[in-house]
């Protein structure tokens, strides 16, 4: 991802403003802010995050403080198994047991389809919103509002939310009826609104759309273009903004009337809580991460463990049958996404009934490293949990070449044995393509596994809707790598040859 850079002019004065807060006691709003947690229900492998450590923080500050808000900007599923086997049931529960006051939507609540989703969020205690969706011929009608205004310590503060477009990032079939409105548009329409009608003195926006998104609408640009947005409180992009580090992105952006805007996002998998701390008195405000790690363990929580017992069983029994064995596979060396790619070169052969010329994968669709030794069911439905399957598309080299130039664009992605494509990082834009020790051929027809998001245009693929599609297979990706690994008919073997380089 390319971070645009803005100077930072604003840095001296809240490094006074943060002064000013420490030595005088005024009335404070304290919001305290999640986003793409994705089903970290435990600690993650390098034992940070965990639910039950969040409770601890966020309880620790609600003892303190007067006015805490607890807020999450999206994609709270998908990456774990509570999310692959129990499709979000838990993490519902788990965001009650927090005490959410406000819970926005994120692309990966719609991995299940908007009829699932309702299911989930409709168990969700905290308000919900959603700004620039029209949600109407939805089952989900009726649950979003527009914008909240909550009245604190003699203030109004009103929020908003604002998402990402479903095209080319959520499956189509998974957000039917979903209408998506313009981002900047409804942003700064519906702050005008709370502003200068319902006449609150703070907005706040909760974004789900990424810190620096080329090419996208992103919290940068929602700052820039605004004059009413005082914080905005993002996800997606799983940015780290940490103030306090030397090599912080940018924070601080000046609005289209040059006043600042306060931009917080915390990572990603629950590892850090942000904190905003608004002084009432004049509105002015700071933001700071907090980590999650072992300083918040103690004796379980009966309640934490109460909801957790009856779902963690089956999670264990998957994570501990054991089927192979693994030399260890990371995402960063290439070996892993390599040993997908190929793994679906091979299958796409077999669902096809011929060899094929390719194969493209993407690295988003890689959730989790390999660790050498035993692999379980667990495993490899941990690093492969969405419901995609292994797809067949025939289509031309122009259209092929136009796909691999999209992969160029985010620096690279997954393809098969024999492929070696070149590509200008200045451009985006692929400068050699070697299928098979061959120049890609503009004019001929290539066979090409994938996996179906991809083919039907996810991940802004779209270049590959050109083709057509000749196979598919009935079962999801990690159900096929189980059978396939238990069954001795594919190894798993380390490949660190980087295949798109520039």
């Amino acid at each position: 991802m390319n971070i645009k850079r803005h100077s930072r002019f604003f840095l001296p004065s809240l490094v006074l403003g943060c002064s000013a807060v420490f030595s005088v006691q005024a009335d404070e709003l304290v919001i305290l802010h999640t986003n793409d947690t994705h089903s970290q229900v435990e600690p993650d492998s390098k034992n940070f995050g965990g639910v039950a450590r969040r409770k601890v923080l966020v309880d620790s500050v609600r003892n303190v403080h007067k006015n805490v808000m607890l807020v999450d900007a999206g994609d709270m599923v998908q990456g774990t198994l509570y999310f692959t086997l129990f499709g979000g049931e838990l993490e519902a529960k788990l965001m009650n047991y927090l005490g959410y006051d406000i819970q926005i939507l994120g692309n990966h609540e719609f991995d299940n389809g908007v009829e699932a989703l309702e299911g989930v969020f409709s168990k969700l205690n905290a308000e919900k919103l959603s700004t620039n969706y029209d949600l109407s011929a939805t089952p989900l009608s009726g649950i979003f509002r527009p914008y909240s205004i909550r009245e604190i310590g003699g203030k109004k503060i009103g929020f908003i939310a604002i998402n990402l477009d479903p095209k080319g990032m959520i499956a189509e079939k998974n957000s039917d009826g979903v209408v998506y409105l313009d981002a900047i548009k409804a942003a700064n329409a519906t702050a005008w609104h709370l502003r200068h009608n319902e006449r609150v003195d703070l907005v706040v926006a909760l974004t789900h759309i990424g810190y620096s998104e080329d090419g996208l609408v992103d919290d940068i640009e929602i700052a820039e273009a605004s004059e009413d947005i005082d914080i905005i409180i993002g996800g997606h992009s799983h940015t780290v903004i940490d103030p306090q580090s030397p090599d912080h992105p940018d924070f601080l952006v000046r609005n289209a009337v040059g006043r600042p805007v306060l931009i917080a996002q915390t990572g990603k998998s629950g590892v850090n809580v942000g904190e905003i701390v608004v002084d009432l008195d004049d509105l002015t405000s700071y933001s700071r991460l907090l980590p999650v790690d072992s300083r918040y363990d103690r004796v379980a929580d009966a309640e934490f463990e109460k909801i957790l017992e009856p779902y963690r069983s089956e999670v264990e029994s998957f994570r501990n049958y054991r089927i192979g064995t693994s030399p260890g596979l990371r995402t960063d060396d290439w070996s892993l996404v390599n040993w997908m790619a190929d793994f679906v070169l091979e299958e796409g052969g077999r669902l096809a009934g011929k060899s094929v010329d390719l194969a493209i994968v993407n690295k988003g669709g890689v959730r989790a490293d390999m660790p050498k030794g035993d692999v379980t069911k667990g495993t490899i439905m941990q690093i492969f949990p969405f419901d995609n399957k292994i797809a067949v598309v025939r289509i031309e080299g122009e259209d092929l070449r136009e796909a691999l130039d999209v992969m160029a664009g985010r620096g690279g992605d997954g393809v098969s044995k024999g492929v070696d494509v070149t590509f200008d990082p200045s451009t985006g834009k692929t400068t050699r393509i070697l299928i098979n020790g061959k120049e890609i051929d503009p004019e001929r027809e290539y066979l090409v596994a994938t996996i179906d998001y991809l083919a039907r245009g996810g991940d802004y693929m779209e270049p590959l809707t050109e083709g057509e599609m000749v196979a598919e297979s009935d079962q999801v990706i990690y159900e096929t790598m189980i059978d396939r690994i238990q069954n001795k008919k594919t190894k798993i073997k380390a490949d660190r040859t980087r295949r798109m380089h520039q």
